[in-house]
């Protein structure tokens, strides 16, 4: 079977280890044949290419700057996408018939390219739903649903219910958000839409007590004091100002606090540190990914952080990182998502809301549970339910 994924990530290998190409690893060690679009954008200087490996081909497509550049280049690249790979498509690809069309969001920009392939080859489409837009950015005060942003909501949701019309099959992450696209969408048949969550080619990265006071040692960190790790994006929907609000009202003797990451708002997070010098606080802003693995496995719980506003049900992927490293999760959301349930009902973490500072410290003091226990427990419920062997028998059903 040849099967196509289109993709806005930058693909480099398919040896890579992300949720998609774990998943595409999946379907070229069942014995299909791979075929990925992935951008490079203008900034990096390279021309259109194709890296062959083994049962699998990435297009190395060249685009306009859509990350990290201003608003007008980013609108104008991300209106044309559709076009350029369509004709990527029939340059590079017009003597393969497709089988199957894999395809996340974000974006949801891609439906002509999807439907010109389905058309061209009859070929079956699967929509993995990874973010419900643009109600998200509505949510978060990125869109609203009038004025001259509501013309730009206005578009982005009739493509959005053209994404959902032409997928034969959507996948989402939990059953909160098979429920949330059925309650939005119901033009849209309940037999097309089913849990298909986020997964990975599991791994053991759990750390040896060696490896473990190594890490700590070598990052200046407490070796007696249990450490609480947020790894990850920091911008909007993660609800940093909430953050900054706990690491502020907070005064553990015994717990330590290390967050791990960029975006938007990490200087206001880096501001926050530089003024108030909480004692206990660590932020660091990148990590080689190999230190970055060891270090989270060094930690004792891991966090989850997204904005109390959001109506849709967020499931964050890094929580695979966390039970691949036998961590509990403290789920700190919005009413609306599942993750929390989840954890709670499964033995594997614990939850609270994003609007309440008491409840989180609460929360992190109550921990004291076996944290051991907790971990095993998530990454038992990781190899049964969320790894890439069972996102394949869920897709190729």
């Amino acid at each position: 079977m040849n099967v196509l994924f289109l993709t806005l990530l930058e693909f480099n290998s398919i040896e890579d280890r992300t949720i998609y190409t774990d998943l595409m690893r999946e379907f070229r060690n069942n014995g299909h044949m791979v075929y990925i679009i992935s951008p490079i954008e203008r900034r990096h200087r390279e021309e259109t290419h194709i890296v062959e490996e083994n049962h699998s081909k990435i297009l190395k497509l060249k685009i306009g700057n859509i990350q990290k550049t201003n608003i007008v280049e980013k609108g104008i690249t991300t209106l044309r996408i559709e076009p350029v790979f369509i004709k990527a498509i029939k340059r590079y690809f017009s003597d393969v018939k497709f089988d199957l069309v894999l395809y996340s969001t974000p974006p949801i920009t891609f439906c002509n390219a999807i439907e010109y392939v389905k058309k061209r080859d009859n070929a079956r489409t699967y929509l993995l739903l990874k973010d419900i837009f643009p109600q998200n950015s509505i949510d978060i005060g990125l869109l609203s649903k009038s004025g001259v942003k509501g013309i730009l909501y206005r578009h982005f949701r009739k493509k959005e219910k053209k994404l959902y019309v032409i997928s034969d099959r959507i996948g989402c992450m939990s059953p909160a958000n098979v429920r949330y696209v059925l309650e939005h969408n119901p033009e849209v048949s309940a037999d097309k839409v089913e849990v298909c969550p986020n997964s990975v080619d599991p791994i053991d990265r759990s750390c040896t007590p060696e490896e473990r006071r190594g890490i700590r040692v070598k990052y200046q960190l407490p070796l007696n004091k249990k450490i609480f790790v947020y790894g990850g994006n920091l911008g909007k929907p993660q609800g940093v100002p909430f953050l900054m609000e706990c690491l502020k009202k907070q005064h553990f003797d015994d717990v330590f606090f290390l967050i791990v990451g960029n975006g938007t708002e990490y200087s206001k997070l880096k501001q926050f540190m530089d003024n108030e010098a909480p004692g206990n606080v660590m932020l660091l802003q990148s990590l080689p990914k190999e230190d970055y693995d060891k270090m989270i496995g060094s930690c004792d719980v891991g966090m989850i952080f997204l904005d109390y506003r959001f109506t849709i049900p967020n499931f964050p992927s890094r929580l695979l990182s966390y039970m691949q490293a036998k961590l509990p999760v403290l789920c700190v959301t919005d009413p609306n998502t599942d993750i929390g349930t989840i954890a709670e009902e499964n033995e594997f973490g614990n939850q609270c809301y994003s609007n309440d500072v008491g409840g989180f410290i609460k929360t992190v003091g109550k921990i004291n549970a076996d944290l051991t226990k907790m971990g095993q427990n998530g990454y038992d419920f990781l190899l049964r339910d969320y790894t890439v062997e069972k996102a394949y028998h869920i897709i190729m059903k």
